[in-house]
């Protein structure tokens, strides 16, 4: 490379020399060259007259101070800097930008027929000459002009506050946001949209105009996100006591979009996936997804919009609260249970290997080259569990009390994480000192646990001892404080009562030294522990228990959670055991005893059928894969698809039996459907494994009359190798061929094809009309299923999939390297294979390296990657 990228540092952050206390922005919208003009209202913080902007790929046209033509500066490719200016003064810059060249889809550009940006993390750099960072927050005021005919709806953040004509055929719209934010919340769009209108009361009686945009055509699958939106806006004044402070939100769907969604400040950007859906074009957990999505951006409006980041080493302040706060929102509305099982598969498989791997990082990170890169399962989802274990140490009562504290000391500021965890500690007086280390520390720390009966004193106890294994950039690990939820079990299946000298104990333990017991009295028989109920932290549990526990816990557990989770250890007790056996040449078994366990929860009448889908799903390949220091990917394999088919072929009466009874004649997408449809077609993927899989699935595509049905058959004939998969696959692209966003569905398919000629598949499936590698939402279903979802193909000894990444990797890195960067993950795991693979992966790797336009957010991966 020609200049190697900088690292920056939490801790040399220092406040700005300057900030911007208002900004007016007029921008002439056309495709190849833009005008923006940015009057800043700018004032000098200390001694320092020199100011200095960021900018990138742009063409300065006039800068002026006062309004007088200014000399005294310096602009080169990544930044301007203004000389000698007065202490305050009003500074006017007109840059020149191209939105339709810009496919890396950060700042203004084109999305299919719209203009539309993306600024975070430091996208708006790519409008104009800005101090592009977080804590200068100031009050914008936006002109947007454009052709008339072609854009008739012109939109930025705040309220609308006038509009006209414009000379040759174009218009105007004025808007005014009075919040002062980050340049990272702004957002324009200008298109020609259908749009669904509503609008909302708030608790104390203000109307808001609610709007949701959507391509030409597409206006009744609007319907879903606008309930959403509704029902996120009535959740958090309930459950936070949080208001809406503007007059109008609108959402606006765009194909073209590196992100899920946006929250810029009353205008949110989302990802068309995020808000188009009907029940012929969704699936259930579109639906879902569309509602937890819509939620999380809303909730972003006070966390993370009216409070917001000092810095970006800080985004985990919004983000990890924002998406627990999503969390709670999906499980208030729905199945907590099932929603709680679907957060924790996204610790124990992504977040998990992100921790034992090169990229491993706190969620408060110390270093960064890419600032992109800081969008991780880490810093969102590792980021969500930090804030969960604070409501759990602190319950409800006294995290919304905290809550409040917070918002009293920060709105309308740029906060950091120490200042949340202090409010939290003000306001209920829990010690958070030591917990502060999840902020800091990486890595995911074992607990081991023993227990010990004493019948005679009937006392028992159970000796923690937490373990946290070095990290690439950290080596010494220090005691975290850990809440650990347990509870204990009678053999008749009543809870026994936490007690230490005769007095009541809670059930969540405060775990914060290496080594620690605890002792409980008057224990009158030998209990069965139930440990780290609801996932109380983000650890691996390691804990003997026999298999008759496990069976016990699956039924007698009152959390459901714990039900969930003992099936899983009682899963996994058999996955390892079965890869070693294959590993010695040995045949696959599954003790009778365990399917027994599996078909008693088939048939219980007392669960619900969207739980009971969860606890008959056998953990992913990803998820075991973490289990290993050395991963042998077609050994889990071998073992993961053996289960399937013993589970499938022993319970096949039970399987057919649930299937039928579950038939619905109408779709809908309550809560309960949505669960009776779950099992059934879990039911479905199992019996696809048995002689009547072939005929059976041919029939429910034919019949169905939803997506949900429709996709679990596609699943289904996939995953199994059916025959009749070419067949039910060349209708769906036939019906839906002109339908991008539904083709992302047949895309995933084809790239989490198990078949042996899969890759050439993918290959030829790059020319399918609806497929292309500049839109990342095609990209990342056809080819991120592949590297993430397809580990024998991907991982073929050959190096056949490991090439194909590279010549992927090296054509994104020019057109969109943040989606490349998020592709890359899969290859940074190299040395956790065997010495062939680890070889092929790190050619391609040391490929990537030595272009010399490799850009940052590969460069900072694929160097850690090496260097680990």
């Amino acid at each position: 490379m020609a200049q190697t990228p900088q690292a920056k540092y939490r801790k040399d952050y220092k406040q700005p020399s300057h900030t911007i206390t208002d900004i007016e922005l007029t921008f002439d919208l056309h495709d190849t060259a833009t005008t923006v003009t940015a009057v800043s209202y700018v004032k000098q913080l200390g001694d320092e007259t020199t100011l200095v902007l960021d900018g990138e790929g742009l063409t300065l046209e006039a800068l002026k101070v006062d309004g007088a033509d200014w000399s005294d500066y310096t602009a080169d490719e990544s930044s301007l800097e203004i000389r000698e200016l007065p202490a305050q003064c009003e500074l006017t810059i007109v840059t020149l930008i191209n939105p339709e060249a810009n496919t890396a889809l950060e700042g203004l550009y084109k999305s299919g027929g719209a203009f539309c940006t993306q600024c975070e993390a430091e996208g708006f750099r790519r409008i104009t000459y800005y101090l592009d960072r977080p804590d200068v927050l100031a009050k914008y005021t936006t002109t947007v002009i454009a052709d008339k005919e072609t854009y008739p709806f012109l939109l930025s953040n705040g309220n609308r506050i006038e509009e006209g004509l414009a000379d040759n055929g174009r218009h105007w719209v004025k808007w005014q946001d009075p919040h002062p934010k980050p340049c990272y919340l702004f957002a324009l769009v200008a298109g020609d949209f259908d749009v669904r209108r509503d609008q909302y009361q708030t608790k104390s009686g203000r109307n808001v105009a609610l709007e949701v945009f959507v391509d030409k055509g597409n206006l009744e699958r609007a319907n879903h996100a606008m309930v959403s939106l509704i029902n996120a806006m009535k959740w958090d004044e309930e459950r936070f006591d949080l208001e809406y402070d503007l007059d109008i939100y609108m959402v606006v769907a765009v194909d073209f979009f590196n992100m899920g969604a946006m929250e810029n400040k009353g205008l949110n950007v989302f990802n068309s996936k995020y808000v188009l859906a009907n029940d012929q074009t969704a699936t259930d957990g579109d639906y879902l997804g569309i509602e937890s999505v819509i939620g999380h951006e809303y909730f972003h409006n006070w966390t993370g919009n009216r409070v917001t980041c000092r810095d970006w080493f800080q985004l985990s302040l919004k983000e990890g609260l924002t998406v627990f706060r999503d969390q709670e929102f999906s499980s208030d509305l729905g199945s907590r249970a099932v929603n709680r099982i679907n957060n924790v598969r996204v610790i124990r498989g992504p977040q998990f290997a992100e921790d034992s791997s090169p990229m491993s990082h706190p969620i408060r990170p110390e270093k960064v080259i890419e600032m992109n890169n800081f969008y991780t399962v880490t810093v969102y989802e590792k980021g969500s569990e930090v804030i969960r274990m604070m409501h759990t140490l602190l319950g409800e009562a006294a995290f919304q009390k905290g809550m409040k504290l917070y918002f009293e000391r920060h709105d309308g500021t740029a906060a950091t994480c120490e200042d949340f965890v202090a409010a939290m500690e003000d306001a209920s007086g829990v010690d958070l000192k030591q917990f502060r280390l999840w902020y800091s520390q990486s890595g995911t720390p074992t607990l081991t646990v023993q227990s010990q009966y004493d019948a005679q004193a009937k006392t028992y106890s159970l000796t923690v001892e937490q373990v946290t294994e070095p990290t690439h950039e950290q080596k010494d690990k220090q005691p975290l404080h850990i809440p650990f939820d347990i509870e204990l079990y009678a053999a008749d299946g009543t809870v026994i009562e936490l007690q230490r000298n005769g007095k009541s104990v809670h059930n969540v333990l405060d775990v914060k030294e290496a080594k620690q017991t605890f002792v409980f009295d008057n224990v009158a028989e030998q209990p069965i522990p139930s440990l780290l109920r609801e996932f109380s932290a983000p650890v691996k549990l390691e804990y003997e228990y026999s298999d008759e526990e496990l069976t016990f816990l699956m039924v007698h557990a009152r959390n459901e959670f714990a039900r969930w989770d003992a099936g899983q250890m009682l899963l996994a007790k058999y996955i390892r055991s079965n890869v070693i056996k294959v590993q010695n040449g040995q045949a696959v078994e599954l003790p009778e005893t365990v399917v027994d366990a599996f078909r008693g929860v088939l048939l219980s009448d007392e669960l619900e059928p969207a739980f009971v889908a969860e606890m008959l799903a056998l953990p992913g390949h990803n998820e075991v894969s973490g289990w290993y220091k050395c991963v042998d990917v077609d050994a889990i394999a071998t073992v993961l698809h053996a289960m399937k088919v013993q589970l499938a072929t022993e319970l096949e009466d039970e399987f057919s039996a649930t299937y039928h009874t579950l038939k619905q004649a109408e779709y809908t997408i309550d809560h309960a459907a949505i669960g009776q449809r779950a099992l059934r077609n879990s039911c479905l993927g199992y019996l696809a494994f048995t002689e009547q899989g072939n005929p059976l699935v041919k029939a429910q595509y034919q019949a169905a009359n939803n997506m949900t049905d429709t996709m679990a058959a596609m699943s289904a004939a996939n995953n199994a190798k059916l025959t009749c998969r070419a067949e039910i696959m060349a209708d769906y692209s036939e019906k839906w061929a002109h339908d991008g966003l539904v083709m992302d569905k047949w895309f995933i398919l084809q790239g989490t094809n198990p078949a042996e000629n899969a890759l050439q598949t993918i290959k030829e499936t790059m020319n399918h009309e609806a497929f292309s590698l500049k839109n990342p939402n095609r990209t990342r279903s056809l080819i991120g299923s592949f590297f993430n979802n397809n580990p024998v193909n991907f991982h073929a000894k050959s190096g056949e999939g490991y090439r194909f990444a590279g010549e992927i990797l090296r054509e994104l890195n020019s057109s969109n390297p943040q989606v490349a960067s998020r592709l890359i993950d899969p290859l940074l795991k190299f040395r956790r294979y065997d010495e062939a693979r680890q070889a092929l992966i790190k050619k391609e790797l040391e490929t990537l390296k030595a272009m010399d336009n490799l850009a940052r957010d590969l460069f900072e991966k694929v160097t850690k990657a090496l260097e680990a």
